[in-house]
């Protein structure tokens, strides 16, 4: 199974916290869960913790290298840049990663993260979704200390909101 590239500074273990979450499902493919993904405007369709969805430069409504972005997630207002796409190539993992950032650099609101998400079809038609984040600054620290800790469990309904989304696409 692929893994998650992660940049410098973002290595999971080096951060003050880091979150993984996974699914591996039937029934459905890369192609099927890919546009629910890779266009940001869907994700409150699936998972209430994202709003306020808006793209810089005239770019979107599809994510690609480089673009800038915007969401609120967690209380959060989140700038955010693409530093990884890979579009979905049978027999290649898909891959969409961001950096995101919210609050004045320098100051103790300032939160930064790397959000990964890779896509792969796995043998015998299972579906492999993988999202992990790792996160920078104090904010990050008090998240890590939480219990239940709301980044697992709202990642995951992030997941299982995809999920759900493609397969009623897929009936649809």
């Amino acid at each position: 199974m692929s893994d998650i590239i992660w940049p410098a500074g973002y290595v999971p273990g080096f951060t003050e916290n880091f979150c993984s979450n996974e699914v591996i499902v039937t029934g459905l493919t890369v192609a099927d869960v890919w546009p629910f993904l890779n266009t940001p405007s869907r994700w409150p369709t699936y998972y209430a913790n994202s709003a306020d969805v808006r793209f810089y430069d005239n770019k979107g409504p599809e994510l690609a290298s480089g673009d800038r972005f915007y969401f609120s997630t967690f209380g959060f207002p989140v700038e955010a840049q693409v530093v990884e796409h890979v579009a979905p190539v049978l027999g290649q993992a898909a891959r969409v990663a961001w950096h995101g950032w919210a609050g004045e650099e320098g100051t103790d609101g300032r939160l930064d993260v790397h959000h990964a998400w890779l896509l792969e079809e796995l043998s015998g038609g299972r579906l492999r979704i993988l999202t992990q984040e790792t996160q920078k600054g104090k904010p990050a620290a008090e998240l890590a200390k939480a219990n239940p800790n709301p980044m697992i469990n709202g990642h995951q309904d992030w997941l299982n909101g995809l999920v759900d989304a493609a397969r009623k696409a897929k009936v649809a």
